[in-house]
């Protein structure tokens, strides 16, 4: 049988959306429009929202309240009950009411609905996630496992150089581009979630190995004078998130580190290397991008040794 007799692989059915009355279609999509225009979310921020919500409020019609004004607690109660016996993760539970919360809150403060029935639900109680964090030592021996010269372990250099250096998260550094680097004042201008961008600085390695990346390597790939993009591939175009991972587990393989190693790994070791330097929260939340002190939080987990070992160094009556 030759290769054009074979049947074409199934293509995966999409996600079918349920079928909503007009009056949580309408309102599902203000509030969506709202979010996009007010908050500047991701296109895929938005997408997740939007799937959370349809389910959730087709769940609520199938239980009478077929418009916003008929939803009650318990309908909420109920829907994230089923949700745990469907074995969803707390996570997504959270996730769920979350979403759930703000498109209530919004409707609330438009005057579509008189009260948030979600208001008296409580949060799940999460434990937080934390990722893999490098010690100092570690990180060292990953930033120099590129060995070699050529174009290559140049830019894998100066990719893991940004990465940690800048607390970058993956989609930043490969969408960093040509006229964002402040080469003379040594800070990057990455652009982060819903399009805002910050200022970050870049410190003396990460800068030296970016120079010798741009000014060496990058110019000897092909297309590289026409494109804006600072990291690129062999064929001249922009590296992808995936190929940026692949860097990061080649080098950790190369170090001997585990290859379960992420790019965001970098990163969380960024955070915790400043806060345990002395770095102040709220300075760190800014070069990480965070919208919420909260979540800055979470890159904070010291352990107590170290705690304890600050507190007697600096406080007067330890």
């Amino acid at each position: 049988m030759s290769r054009t007799d074979l049947p074409a692989p199934p293509k995966k059915p999409a996600r079918r959306r349920p079928a909503l009355p007009d009056a949580h279609r309408d309102a599902l999509a203000d509030f969506l429009e709202a979010l996009r225009v007010e908050a500047g979310l991701a296109r895929s921020t938005l997408a997740a929202y939007r799937a959370d919500l349809e389910t959730f409020l087709a769940f609520a019609t199938a239980r009478g309240a077929r418009a916003p004004g008929r939803i009650r607690a318990a309908h909420i109660v109920d829907w994230l009950a089923d949700r745990r016996d469907h074995s969803l993760a707390e996570a997504t539970v959270a996730r769920g009411l979350a979403a759930v919360r703000m498109f209530l809150r919004h409707l609330t403060r438009e005057g579509r609905i008189a009260k948030d029935p979600s208001a008296l639900i409580a949060a799940p109680n999460l434990r937080q996630s934390l990722p893999r964090m490098l010690a100092v030592d570690e990180v060292e021996r990953l930033l120099e496992a590129p060995l070699g010269t050529g174009w290559r372990p140049e830019r894998d250099r100066a990719l893991l150089e940004v990465l940690y250096a800048c607390g970058a998260r993956v989609s930043e550094a490969v969408g960093l581009r040509t006229n964002e680097i402040e080469p003379s004042l040594r800070v990057l201008r990455l652009t982060g979630k819903g399009s805002k961008t910050r200022i970050v600085p870049l410190g003396a390695r990460a800068k030296t190995a970016l120079e010798s990346w741009m000014s060496a390597g990058r110019a000897r790939l092909p297309g590289a004078a026409r494109s804006a993009h600072v990291f690129l591939t062999k064929s001249g175009r922009p590296m992808t998130r995936l190929d940026a991972w692949r860097v990061v587990k080649a080098a950790a393989a190369r170090a001997g580190l585990p290859t379960t190693i992420s790019p965001h790994t970098l990163r969380h070791s960024f955070a915790t290397h400043m806060v345990e330097g002395g770095a102040d929260l709220r300075s760190v939340q800014e070069m990480l991008g965070h919208a919420s002190i909260r979540t800055t939080e979470v890159y904070t987990h010291l352990d107590t040794g170290h705690v304890t070992s600050l507190h007697r160094l600096y406080h007067p009556r330890a």
